[in-house]
């Protein structure tokens, strides 16, 4: 699931993901009057119904920008989800090649440690 079709087509340029897209149409944003009910959530949830029984097995990637608003979003739909029994994941979050620890966002660094390997 992304936010917009440029974000789909920078994943596929990466040729590593085989499965189906959703496109949300944006990212919810309080201030610039983007509410949940502005995003196709509503089309999410009846492709999962479509999917029946099917739905529980479904993987869905939140690849949504490291934004606030990509965030707040991927955290509505990570809630959303959750009563229904899907499974979620997000995209991996960390320091850029060639980064410096000094210059890192108490955030990005919060995350590299979180998802180390």
């Amino acid at each position: 699931m992304v936010e917009k079709v440029l974000d789909l087509q920078a994943i596929e340029r990466t040729g590593l993901f085989k499965g189906l897209y959703h496109v949300l149409g944006g990212a919810i944003n309080p201030v610039d009057g983007v509410l949940p009910n502005n995003l196709k959530l509503a089309e999410l949830k009846a492709r999962l119904g479509r999917a029946n029984g099917e739905a529980k097995q479904v993987e869905i990637i939140l690849a949504t920008n490291p934004t606030t608003y990509g965030e707040t979003t991927a955290l509505y739909i990570e809630e959303m989800l959750k009563p229904l029994g899907i499974t979620t994941t997000r995209l991996a979050r960390g320091l850029a090649s060639g980064s410096y620890l000094e210059y890192i966002d108490a955030t990005t660094l919060q995350n590299a440690l979180k998802n180390r390997r």
